[in-house]
């Protein structure tokens, strides 16, 4: 599956569009991890448990985009795109959605 953030992929020809598709996936702080987080924005610096999370979620929102692009028929998505939003307090979705599209 190739995946881009550009409208096009070079070297290939977009040959059917097949439409929307997305992934997503909501996760919540850990109590554990925020004492942690909180100490951490004590004395300043990255948040390294939240900048984990945050990218495990980005990985988990990707990888339901491709089966969502793949059960379509698609061999590719172009346009990718990442929304976030916060869904009850210490809880956030992550939203990956591009377009779905058969390249040759």
């Amino acid at each position: 599956m190739i995946i881009t953030t550009t409208d096009a992929i070079a070297g290939k020809k977009v040959v059917r569009t097949i439409g929307w598709v997305k992934g997503n996936t909501i996760r919540a702080r850990h109590l554990g991890k925020d004492i942690v987080a909180m100490m951490r924005g004590i004395v300043g610096g990255e948040i390294i448990e939240y900048t984990k999370m945050m990218a495990e979620a980005r990985e988990e929102a990707i990888a339901r985009l491709i089966e969502d692009a793949e059960a379509q028929g698609a061999n590719a998505v172009v346009g990718l795109r990442f929304s976030t939003s916060l869904v009850m307090q210490n809880a956030s979705e992550i939203l990956a959605y591009g377009t779905a599209v058969v390249v040759e």
